[in-house]
C-alpha cells in the first residue's frame, strides 16, 4: 500500500472533511460503440462554499479539478481513473473513515474500481456485477440517478443481441 508524504495531522483532518462531505460515485454515459452499450465513469469530489480545503487536497493528491458549480459552490473532482486507484484509494485505506456509511460507501466503490481496473466492466457480466453493486453505492434519500438500473440493464442486453454477443 502506498504511504503518503502527507503530515499525519494533514490527512487525518482531510479523511474526516470528506467523511462528511466528501462523495464516491459511479455515473454512466451511454456509448454504443462499447459491447454493453456503457461506460462507467468512477468519481471522487467534495463541494464547498470556500476553496480553501479543496485546494488543500488538491494540493495533497496532485490530481483532480476545482471548479464553480451552477449553484455557485466550488467543487473539487477527480474522475481519471488511473488517479483513483493509485492515490485516492490508498490514501482513504491508509486515513480510514469513522462513519459506516461512509466506509460502507467506500467499500462498494473500492469493489467497482477494481473491476474496472481489472477490465470486467468490459463484458456483460462483469458490467451487471458492477450495476448491482452501483445500486447499493450511496443508497437512501436525495440520491438521484439519471438512468435506472433497468433501463441500463435494458439498454446493454439489446446492444447483446445486436452485436450477438450472447
Amino acid at each position: 500500500m502506498r504511504k503518503f508524504a502527507i503530515p499525519p495531522k494533514i490527512g487525518w483532518y482531510i479523511a474526516g472533511f470528506v467523511d462528511g462531505e466528501g462523495s464516491f460515485n459511479v455515473s454512466l454515459r451511454k456509448k454504443p460503440d462499447y459491447k454493453v452499450g456503457w461506460q462507467p465513469v468512477l468519481s471522487f469530489n467534495v463541494s464547498q462554499k470556500e476553496r480553501t480545503v479543496l485546494a488543500l487536497m488538491k494540493r495533497y493528491f496532485s490530481c483532480g479539478i476545482i471548479k464553480t458549480r451552477k449553484d455557485g459552490l466550488y467543487s473539487y473532482d477527480i474522475t481519471n481513473p488511473m488517479a483513483i486507484m493509485t492515490t485516492i484509494i490508498p490514501f482513504f485505506e491508509q486515513y480510514n473513515f469513522l462513519s459506516a456509511s461512509k466506509k460502507k460507501n467506500f467499500s462498494i466503490f473500492k469493489k467497482i474500481s477494481k473491476i474496472m481496473s481489472e477490465k470486467r466492466h468490459l463484458n456483460y457480466k462483469g458490467f451487471k456485477e458492477l450495476l448491482y453493486l452501483r445500486e447499493e453505492l450511496n443508497k437512501g434519500k436525495g440520491r438521484k440517478r439519471k438512468y435506472s438500473l433497468e433501463n441500463v440493464l435494458k439498454s446493454s442486453e439489446t446492444t447483446r443481441q445486436d452485436l450477438n454477443l450472447f
